[in-house]
């Protein structure tokens, strides 16, 4: 079997990243209140021998790491933010929180931002073996549920002399990752009112759970007369109180708002602002809004996808064992054949019964729908060519954001998984280091989808990261 260069590396790295991985699966975290998970990144970067920049774009858990000299920079995206809620005792087989309520990593960020900085230290080894000019830097990338730091990192220029950006995420089937994403924003609607008694002088109040209540009835109106790849989710972060006999005189809702690209997102957002707007004339209060997080649209990369689909094929699927193969069945029984479908037409295959991990990887020229999610990961695709990869590191069939994953995350499948994933982002890192020609047709090929526009920031000009406002939500 052919060998690529880096992968010695890779393997020979692999222990310290592993336990890099289980000790943030320890400590879950959540949008930007990753203190200690990034503090751990940061003291293995510097273990590493990397040079660490902290505190990027003004957020405290946004962090980078460099090596090597020279050359093209080559910048692996890491993430590590848990959600809240999926706190989760790991390797047993039902639903059992080690502390009800706490949070958990339910979409492997643990792995993610490891597997890229083993990626990262397997491509500063083999540049210094080989002396070979060349850059490389590991970014750790906070807030990716639902808070967008990587938006603010590419408005604060962080990734502005970056060569090709490489990352991955965890998944039950290794591919490379094609198509687009949906762009959305996080806006908080607060609204305002006057507090009485609602039973002695009721007349006198004026309801802000009224206004709230309106907004939503008539954002659920919206719908039916949206576009169809359009989604509006809601959270009621603060009803006005528990007592009924207050007319509630505060209330807050967070509103996320999708669309194919930003330009349409943004029109849709001023939709939803305007039933915000009549929620409060009808009820005599006030309201305003705050957008706390907003993200392009995926922008993919043929060239970069193509590189990193040789790679995979070079590499195959990952080395599970009969002992992976029997862990993953046990948590397979546990989901439904619809889950598992959904495994297989994500990557745009059919589904089968047979297999509780894959023995294959997507081939190349596969059709794949489009993400239906979102991610931040977008907007660093506008300035930068950027390519991502599907690990296997589940049960096939293993949703997002379960506690199946979180109980998966830290067993020997995960990490193989996860190790597989760095082999093949430090492959197609160091191809791209050595082909000046795909670098080049990556910048045209990202050129061409841009546009003359170019980038236009989702982001309102004066939002700026809410650490204070999301921070533990």
């Amino acid at each position: 079997m052919n060998e690529h260069p880096v992968w010695s590396y890779v393997h020979r790295a692999q222990g310290d990243l592993h336990a890099l991985s289980n000790a943030v699966w320890a400590t879950p975290e959540t949008c930007y209140a990753e203190t200690r998970s990034a503090a751990a990144h940061v003291a293995e970067l510097k273990r590493q021998g990397f040079t660490v920049t902290e505190n990027i774009a003004g957020i405290p858990t946004a962090i980078m790491g460099e090596a090597g000299e020279g050359g093209p920079v080559i910048a692996f995206l890491g993430e590590y933010d848990a959600l809240a809620g999926l706190s989760q005792i790991a390797d047993l087989v039902e639903r059992k929180p080690m502390e009800q309520g706490a949070n958990g990593h339910g979409c492997g960020h643990n792995l993610l931002g490891s597997a890229a900085m083993l990626a990262a230290v397997a491509v500063r080894d083999w540049l210094r073996d080989t002396g070979t000019p060349g850059r490389v830097r590991y970014y750790g990338c906070p807030a990716e549920e639902g808070g967008a730091g990587k938006t603010f990192m590419v408005r604060d220029g962080a990734f502005a002399d970056v060569d090709i950006a490489i990352s991955w995420h965890p998944h039950s089937i290794p591919a490379v990752m094609l198509g687009s994403s949906l762009a959305n924003a996080r806006v908080d609607f607060s609204f305002t009112g006057r507090a009485s008694h609602a039973a002695a002088s009721p007349h006198l109040g004026r309801s802000a759970l009224d206004a709230m209540e309106l907004m939503n009835v008539g954002v659920n109106y919206l719908r039916e007369h949206m576009p169809d790849s359009a989604r509006i989710h809601y959270a009621i972060i603060d009803g006005g109180g528990i007592s009924p006999n207050v007319v509630q005189g505060e209330t807050k809702v967070r509103y996320v708002v999708r669309d194919k690209t930003a330009p349409e997102m943004l029109k849709l957002l001023a939709r939803v602002r305007k039933v915000a707007q009549g929620a409060a004339l009808m009820t005599e209060t006030e309201v305003q809004d705050e957008v706390l997080a907003a993200v392009s649209n995926l922008i993919p990369n043929d060239p970069l996808c193509a590189a990193m689909q040789r790679n995979l094929d070079l590499l195959g699927p990952p080395p599970f064992d009969d002992l992976d193969r029997a862990y993953a069945a046990r948590f397979q029984a546990t989901m439904t054949e619809e889950d598992i479908a959904t495994a297989y037409e994500s990557v745009g295959m059919r589904p089968r019964a047979d297999l509780a991990l894959p023995d294959f990887v997507v081939p190349e020229g596969t059709p794949v729908p489009a993400l239906a999610g979102s991610t931040d990961v977008a907007d660093v695709s506008w300035v930068v060519p950027t390519v991502q990869l599907w690990g296997a590191t589940y049960a096939i069939g293993t949703p997002f954001h379960s506690w199946q994953m979180v109980a998966q995350g830290k067993s020997p499948l995960a990490l193989k998984g996860m190790t597989h994933a760095a082999a093949v982002m430090a492959a197609t890192g160091v191809d791209a280091i050595l082909d000046s020609d795909l670098r080049k047709r990556a910048r045209d090929d990202l050129a061409a989808r841009v546009g003359p526009q170019g980038y236009v920031c989702p982001l309102p000009s004066e939002a700026e990261p809410p650490v204070a406002a999301m921070a533990g939500k």
